[in-house]
């Protein structure tokens, strides 16, 4: 295998909904309906989650299994589910089939005992437990700038830039680099230098009295909030 063969390898990455290989770059998905198919399915089992009493929960997925972890509201100690992965399925089809196999157990165990507490305990004591930091399951929180992507996109800058150091002197280095390039007077594109020109207003605008938007979550699993009862996907960092 020569050298180039081994770049292209590493650069490649899985669809974070159905597991096939994508194109490198920032996407996570092979499609947006996709995405959607898997968070479909993840909705409707909110009802399993809810009987466990998850604070929060990921789910997540190997060539081998699918792993749902999470951590009850009652206890800091992490309990983790795993169903094997089932040939020419994706892993939202076996999602499907573990949280209906743990379903099951479930509601066998609430006939027999008529306790909800009990049913709940019993797939709880089949979990594997986790010794591993709550960081695992308690999400990250990040802020990005309430600002337009086409701004930062004309000035080259990154949302995450904003996030640390001054803003405004990040904004007005970026400025006066993209206009040594394309500023009219130095043979820059007039279109281009106006497009500049109105982003960096916009964002110096901002920088005055800047606004983030909060965001939870894993930049490489889909996690669950217990309190607004929904599945999140993956965020970007």
């Amino acid at each position: 295998m020569n050298d180039l063969t081994t770049i292209k390898e590493k650069r490649k990455k899985i669809c974070l909904s159905c597991g096939e290989t994508i194109e490198r770059g920032r996407r996570k998905y092979c499609s947006v309906a996709c995405r959607q198919r898997l968070r479909d399915k993840l909705d409707l089992r909110t009802g399993l989650v809810q009987a466990l009493n998850a604070q929060y929960a990921t789910f997540y997925f190997s060539e081998l299994a699918v792993m749902m972890d999470m951590i009850p509201y009652s206890s800091r100690q992490i309990y983790s589910f795993s169903f094997p992965r089932t040939l020419g399925k994706t892993p939202a089809d076996d999602f499907s089939r573990m949280a209906d196999h743990l379903g099951e157990i479930w509601w066998a165990e609430q006939r027999r005992t008529n306790k909800k507490y009990l049913a709940s305990k019993l797939l709880l004591d089949r979990a594997v437990r986790n010794s591993g930091p709550a960081l695992f399951v308690k999400p990250y929180e990040v802020r990005t700038p309430s600002i337009q992507k086409k701004s930062l996109l004309h000035l080259k800058l990154d949302s995450r830039q904003l996030s640390s150091g001054d803003p405004e002197l990040i904004i007005r280095n970026a400025y006066r680099r993209q206009v040594k390039i394309h500023h009219p007077d130095l043979g820059g594109d007039a279109e281009m230098f106006r497009r500049i020109q109105t982003a960096y207003e916009s964002l110096i605008l901002w920088a005055k009295n800047p606004t983030f938007v909060k965001r939870r979550g894993f930049p490489d699993k889909w996690f669950y909030d217990g309190s607004t009862n929904k599945w999140l996907q993956p965020i970007s960092l």
